[in-house]
This record gives C-alpha cells, structure tokens and sequence, in this order.
C-alpha cells in the first residue's frame, strides 16, 4: 500500500515579476516498510519538497495523498491534525524540550491527544531502541546518538504512516551516524512504516530501498548499483 503519494505536484513563488520553479511537476510515492533517501545539493528542492509532504506548505499544482487520502487541499487546521495523526518528524538537531524527560518527551504526544500514555508501549519503544535505561534522563545527559534515538521514539510513538527525516544525522559522528540510520531501516520494516530522509551523506543510502536526486526541483530516481 502506498502510505505517501504526490501526483503532478508543483511549487512555485513570486519573486517580484520572476516565477520561481522551486519545484517541477513531480511524481512520487512510497509503500509501506519502504525507507527511502533524498539527495542533492543546498537549494535544489529539497527542503521545499518534505515540507509540502509534511503539510507545512501546500503545492502549487497537483496533490498529496496519506494513506490514499487528500492531504494537500485539506483546510489548515484539518491538516495540521491529519499531520499531527500521521507524520512523525526527525530533525536535525533532535529538538528535544530541555526540561522533560525521554519519558516525558513521548508523555507530551499523550497530552497533545488527551490520552493516556500506553507504559508498555513506551516501555517496548525505548528497548527496541536500546534506550529503555535512560528514560528518566534528560536531553542534556544524553549523547548526540542517544539523542536522535529519542528523537525517533517520539515520532514513531504515536504511530504515523509517515516519517520524515531531514538530516537526521547531521550532527553525528560517523559512527553514530550509520547506527541511527540502521535503526532506522530497520524500525521502518518493523513498524511498515514509509520513511524518507534528506541527508548529503551518500554513505548512508546503502541501507536505503531506493535512492532519489533532487537536482534545481526535479526528482530524479537512481539506478540501483
């Protein structure tokens, strides 16, 4: 099943009288357990690219579908909601709020949706992450590695279709870096999630499904070597 779809989607901006592709009429999609790279230099698309999947902008042209269902002419709060339910975000820096807890950080999401938090999900999240023991910690105890698995606990907790990484391991050393990324595949065919990442680092995309090029706002699917 295809969790995330775009058809004929196009971005463009006005700057003064020059229109600006940012990006080309672009098709796409990703099926569940799927773990996909996007690569491509500063100011290609990419950005543009996960922040229409991920609701934040609205294409030009064209649609995006979650789950086969229209995201993209959804009314803001609609969308934000659909986002909320079916997106989960990791960022560069792991954006983890200084003040709570691991724990808490997935306590948050139960707050955000007046439910209750699930212990034994959190519990079962944090050990399949090889986190369980710093649950009680706060970011600053944690390392960059343990940081961005936390981060991951917290978009994957709430269940998302959809999971969007940009650059996930920027701010990582080599080592680390390969370990949250082999996390990642591996908690995307765990989980049959459809998960894309952004990163400018080629090495990472062995562990990818497929790989694709962002290049001056056209996608381009690589040749698998």
């Amino acid at each position: 099943m295809k969790l995330i779809e775009l058809k004929d989607v196009k971005k463009t901006f006005q700057d003064g009288r020059k229109t600006i592709e940012a990006l080309k009429p672009t098709n796409f999609s990703v099926e569940e357990g799927e773990f996909v790279a996007v690569i491509g230099p500063s100011g290609s698309g990419k950005s543009t690219f996960l922040t229409i999947i991920g609701g934040l902008q609205t294409p030009t042209e064209g649609n995006v579908f979650i789950r086969e269902d229209k995201f993209s002419e959804l009314d803001e709060k609609e969308r934000a909601k659909k986002r909320f339910d079916e997106i989960g975000f990791i960022l560069q820096a792991s954006n983890l709020i200084p003040f709570l807890t691991v724990k808490d950080q997935l306590k948050l999401v139960n707050k955000i949706e007046k439910s209750k938090l699930d212990e034994d999900k959190v519990q079962n999240l944090l050990s399949e992450l090889g986190i369980d023991h710093l649950m009680d910690k706060y970011p600053s105890d944690l390392s960059g590695g343990e940081k961005q698995r936390a981060a991951i606990a917290r978009a994957m907790y709430h269940n998302p279709a959809v999971i969007l990484a940009d650059e996930p391991t920027a701010s990582l050393d080599t080592d680390r870096a390969f370990e949250v990324v082999e996390i990642l595949a591996r908690e995307t065919k765990k989980e049959k999630k459809a998960t894309i990442m952004v990163t400018h680092d080629e090495r990472l995309t062995d562990y990818c499904d497929a790989v694709y090029t962002m290049k001056d706002g056209v996608l381009t699917k690589n040749q698998k070597k």
